[in-house]
């Protein structure tokens, strides 16, 4: 009862955190949506036609929505924890009787909640441009769910290693939004020459996008099976980096 009352505390305080800042967390990926589909998907889109046999404004729904999960569920464990080092915060929770489990789930929940919601903002504000027949709604919603668990690993990583504000902006900025826009969110790699889609094979947020369009739209260039697997393994590998990080205290106790 005393760890489900800390991991409460932390999701709560997580949830409580993004949502006092609404103009700042919901406000913007919702008009940077309609701009995505005004833009893209009408005046873009209209010329381009069908892409794997749907409408490029369907095709593109699934890529958007999973690319606002993505950016969010990150941006809101990275800012949130290295806040907390910065502001010394970090002392209590580590002479707090806290295993590092409670504390490690507890800021992933939180970016999982805050990308599932924007996640769902995105998603209503794709209902006034595109009219999506939802083909399999347990493989979208499972990869949505497990695409925010590895991001919002991905971005407790980042918190605990960066030593300063300006290094929590280089990996979204450099790393996440070329991965994110070369994974296949505005167009079908296979309408690209033999090399480049190799190259594009070994993106992982690729598998990502593709599995989710398959849950929306049943359209995707992989194989399902192996994005499940490929996003398993990841959340795997940065929960226990994740863990032994808060183990050891680096970037923490130093």
């Amino acid at each position: 009862m005393s760890y489900f009352i800390a991991f409460r505390t932390i999701v709560t305080k997580e949830i409580f955190r993004f949502i006092r800042i609404w103009p700042q967390t919901l406000l913007p990926p919702a008009i940077t949506t309609a701009l995505y589909f005004l833009i893209f998907g009408k005046l873009i889109g209209d010329r381009i036609g069908t892409v794997n046999g749907v409408s490029y404004m369907d095709y593109i729904v699934p890529g958007i929505i999973l690319m606002s999960v993505i950016s969010h569920s990150y941006a809101n464990v990275v800012s949130s924890f290295y806040s907390t080092k910065f502001q010394r915060n970090i002392e209590e929770l580590l002479v707090a009787p806290v295993p590092n489990w409670i504390i490690l789930s507890g800021y992933v929940s939180g970016g999982i909640i805050r990308g599932l919601l924007v996640g769902t903002v995105v998603a209503l504000i794709s209902l006034l441009f595109a009219d999506i027949d939802i083909k399999n709604i347990y493989i979208a919603l499972s990869i949505m769910i497990l695409t925010a668990t590895l991001f919002s690993l991905a971005g407790f990583i980042n918190a605990v290693l960066a030593e300063s504000f300006d290094d929590i902006s280089i990996i979204p900025n450099f790393v996440l939004t070329p991965l994110s826009y070369l994974g296949g969110v505005f167009y079908s790699v296979k309408m690209l020459p033999d090399i480049w889609q190799y190259i594009s094979l070994g993106n992982p947020i690729l598998y990502m996008i593709n599995a989710f369009r398959y849950g929306l739209i049943g359209v995707t260039d992989v194989d399902i099976q192996l994005a499940f697997m490929m996003t398993g393994g990841f959340i795997l590998t940065l929960t226990l980096i994740s863990l032994f990080l808060l183990y050891k205290g680096i970037g923490i106790k130093n």
